[in-house]
């Protein structure tokens, strides 16, 4: 018998060579040393996973067997892996003994302060909390209010709110924030978060302060350090009901007008999503157009009055549109949809000229196209028949049937076995006076689009020659009615 081991809490290796000759033999006593560690083993023959006894025997234990553990140990925890108490009040009360130190009126001492504090203070886990001390003065909690601890002072004056409201002072504060941002990244995204959370809290505020607030909104998004989605976290019930929402955004609007430009502001509304909820903010019994009106051009906001216009637009067509495939989907009488779509384009002031845009559009949306050439153009006129009347009520103006020959000519030009069809739909709707001879002939002439204008004015030319000569004759009839008389 051979044995390896080495001291206690090390891996033991145990080799047991036995030869049986005919009688038993018994392994002789482990050491009392090894003994009283418990020792696992496993038997196995080599090329098996199975023990058995044959002749020789070679008995061992595995190289994988898990470490001895005594009883009544104890496992410490490494020192790096203990977590430090989280202890917002101590870092305030650190911030603001820091700032104590440095007084109210050099924001640049301030901000010098801040950027070495950063190296001792533990900015990672209460950055939040750091902006909470910047932008109030102190801790917040749900509600608005600064936390209070006992006789502890819990608040200090150098902050945005106890800071003038003029914008070279907002501007300066705007600096620390930014250079602060700048050489700690990661509280960036910790300053998103405190601004969706701050938004939500500017019931709790003096008017004053939402002011203010209100100004370094403007700056801070202008400046890239928040987007302009965080303004939408404003239409909340209590807030919109109050009409806090929309005052806090009128102060927001009008900064960043004054500060950075109209078009600047124009793009922010249209990249935050915010442009096609600006109705929201209102109060509910509120919500008019012409109030809408009022407001913003009250603000000198006018352009956002006309984005507001386009925008609400482009939802009042979309809504026709909808309408549209439904009714004619369902198959309604042609003259009850004409009524329908008249009155809604009334009453959302859609100009002709778009919705007979929209018409042709839904219209050759229903049908199921013969994918052959040939058979394609007998399919178009037929369908296209039916809706003449539909058409007809859409084209009173000379603009209207230009942009319905327009958009024929951009749907033949898309769909390449609609190619040949083009001069066939316009002569079924100059039959059936959806389009006039006038119109026609300006279309031919400088009127029409640049695409697949070759082939196109190729198939319309005799057709324009038959109206020139036609109009030509009438011409001539009328003189000679003239001359008798």
């Amino acid at each position: 018998m051979t044995l390896e081991h080495s001291l206690p809490c090390k891996a033991i290796i145990l080799t047991l060579e036995f030869e049986f000759s005919g009688f038993s033999s018994q392994a002789p006593d482990l050491p009392s040393h090894v003994a009283q560690y418990p020792i696992t083993t496993n038997k196995r023959v080599a090329g098996s996973n199975c023990c058995k006894l044959r002749g020789s025997t070679r008995i061992c234990m595995s190289q994988k067997i898990e470490k001895p553990i005594l009883s009544g140990q104890r496992i410490k925890t490494r020192k790096r892996d203990e977590k430090e108490k989280y202890d917002p009040s101590g870092f305030r009360d650190a911030v603001l003994q820091g700032l104590g130190k440095v007084g109210t009126g050099d924001l640049d001492a301030v901000y010098k302060y801040l950027d070495v504090a950063g190296s001792k203070l533990d900015y990672r886990r209460y950055g939040e909390a750091l902006f909470d001390i910047l932008i109030a003065g102190g801790l917040l909690v749900p509600g608005g209010s600064i936390a209070q601890d006992g006789d502890k002072e819990v608040k200090t004056n150098v902050c945005i709110f106890d800071a003038p409201k003029d914008m070279e002072t907002m501007r300066n504060y705007e600096q620390v924030f930014i250079k602060l941002m700048r050489r700690y990244k990661y509280l960036e995204k910790m300053f998103e978060d405190e601004m969706n959370k701050i938004l939500v809290y500017i019931k709790g505020f003096g008017e004053e302060e939402r002011v203010k607030l209100g100004r370094m909104t403007a700056l801070w998004i202008s400046n890239g350090s928040v987007p302009p989605s965080v303004l939408l976290v404003l239409i909340n019930e209590h807030l919109v009901k109050d009409g806090l929402a929309l005052d806090f955004l009128m102060e927001v609007f009008v900064t960043w007008k004054n500060e950075k430009g109209v078009s600047s502001l124009m793009t922010a509304l249209k990249k935050g999503g915010i442009e096609g909820r600006l109705m929201e903010f209102f109060p509910p019994n509120k919500r008019t157009e012409e109030h809408f009106k009022n407001v913003f051009e009250e603000k000198g906001l006018f352009d956002i009055v006309k984005l507001h216009k386009a925008q609400a637009s482009q939802e009042a067509k979309r809504d026709l549109q909808k309408q549209l495939e439904e009714e004619l989907g369902e198959g309604r009488p042609v003259k009850e949809v004409i009524a329908e779509v008249r009155e809604m384009a009334t009453r959302n002031s859609i100009p002709e000229h778009e919705v007979i845009s929209l018409i042709w559009n839904v219209v050759m949306a229903q049908a199921e196209w013969n994918k052959k050439e040939e058979l394609v153009g007998e399919q178009a006129l037929k369908h296209l028949k039916q809706y003449t009347p539909l058409f007809a009520a859409f084209t009173s103006t000379s603009k209207s049937e230009l942009t319905l020959m327009l958009r024929v000519q951009e749907y033949c030009y898309g769909n390449m076995n609609f190619m040949k069809v083009f001069h066939k739909i316009i002569l079924l709707f100059y039959k059936t006076d959806v389009l006039s001879e006038e119109v026609i002939l300006k279309w031919y002439k400088e009127g029409h689009s640049v695409k697949g204008k070759l082939m196109f004015l190729d198939q319309m030319k005799k057709f324009v020659e038959w109206l020139q000569n036609a109009e030509e004759e009438s011409e001539s009839g009328e003189d000679d009615e003239e001359e008798e008389d």
